[in-house]
């Protein structure tokens, strides 16, 4: 049974080219036998059988183009597109033969190399992403090594200055003296590499910011209380402006308290003996606004631009702190996307920046 199915399975274009040759012959004999059974003159018969003949040759011509020539021209033509790359190509040739099976392989075979060339573009970008984290990690390390060892020989110098003196100091009460410096210098400099650390740390993506609601207004007072009220031998005036209710925002609380811990600490070390310190919190509709104004020097506009900078310490060198505080303070901001900033005012120098609020 399923030889005799497969000997009418004209699916294959061998057997259909076969089958219209197989036709074409039977017409052409039956053509003649016509021509030959009818009385008609010999050179008539022979110019209708000749007819006959064109007619058949002219309807096989186009049966064969339709079967053959057509669906060849128009692999063809997709297959220039293919291999131009054009992914907009498709074979649309779905005849149940050669044909059409070549052109669903086809169609396989170009979805394939799209899937595969779309792999292989996203991972040729991966990699670059790959290339440029290393190399801004590389770029990054050197750096710390280069401030480390810049940063560093200043209190190193200090502990070993120090160290001989106290070898050679036979004072008890001067011993105290450099042994305090040894232990400032050295108490200096562990705070110097943590705050370097952590600063490189978020600049290389890999401190990660937690998500917390608190409120903000009770966390500044905390941090203000702790450094500018509590704190003992303060030669400065300190005034507030802080809502009433509770304001809420959703980011990490110990980056935050260091924010408020630097941009204080950075108002308490530069105001002058006997000046103002004003602290101030505002809700506007959706954010919250921060400033803390310092009655200082004015900076100029050089001093103002560079002032978020690593290791920046101003002008003024008589307060030696790592500089880093308020490149910590810029780093965090900027992964908050908030914007801050800093300005001359009347007598002094005010640090603000905004952050969204939370219900």
């Amino acid at each position: 049974m399923g030889k005799i199915k497969e000997l009418f399975d004209f699916g294959a274009i061998q057997k259909k080219v076969l089958m219209i040759s197989k036709l074409m012959g039977g017409a052409i004999v039956l053509f003649y036998l016509l021509t030959e059974e009818f009385s008609i003159r010999q050179g008539a018969g022979f110019w209708i059988w000749f007819a006959l003949l064109v007619g058949v040759i002219i309807v096989v011509d186009h049966v064969l183009g339709k079967m053959i020539s057509d669906p060849l021209r128009r692999i063809n033509s997709t297959a220039k597109q293919m291999a131009a790359l054009d992914f907009s190509a498709a074979c649309d040739v779905t005849s149940k033969d050669e044909f059409g099976e070549l052109s669903q392989s086809i169609n396989i075979m170009f979805s394939n190399l799209r899937s595969a060339l779309e792999e292989l573009e996203l991972a040729n970008a991966q990699l670059a992403k790959d290339v440029k984290k290393e190399r801004i990690l590389l770029e990054q390390r050197k750096e710390l090594a280069d401030n480390l060892s810049h940063e560093m020989k200043t209190p190193l110098g200090l502990i070993r200055a120090y160290t001989e003196s106290l070898n050679d100091e036979p004072d008890p009460e001067k011993q105290q003296q450099y042994i305090k410096a040894i232990l400032d210098a050295t108490e200096r400099m562990d705070g110097l590499i943590v705050s370097l650390l952590d600063l490189s740390a978020l600049e290389a993506g890999a401190a990660e910011l937690d998500k917390e609601r608190f409120d903000f207004v009770e966390l500044t007072e905390i941090v203000a209380g702790r450094l500018l009220i509590d704190a003992p031998d303060t030669n400065f005036t300190f005034h507030y402006t802080i809502p009433e209710e509770k304001v809420f925002v959703l980011a990490d609380k110990k980056r935050m308290e260091q924010v408020l811990g630097n941009l204080i600490e950075n108002a308490k070390k530069y105001v002058l003996p006997g000046g103002e310190i004003r602290l101030k919190i505002q809700q506007e509709n959706d954010h919250i606004h921060f400033s803390i104004f310092n009655q200082a020097s004015l900076l100029d506009e050089q001093e103002l631009s560079k002032i978020w900078n690593k290791f920046y310490r101003g002008s003024d060198q008589h307060h030696k702190g790592s500089g880093l505080g308020l490149a910590i303070v810029s780093q965090i901001l900027s992964m908050y996307h908030a914007p801050f900033g800093v300005v001359n005012i009347e007598n002094g120098i005010e640090f603000y920046f905004c952050f969204p609020t939370v219900k």
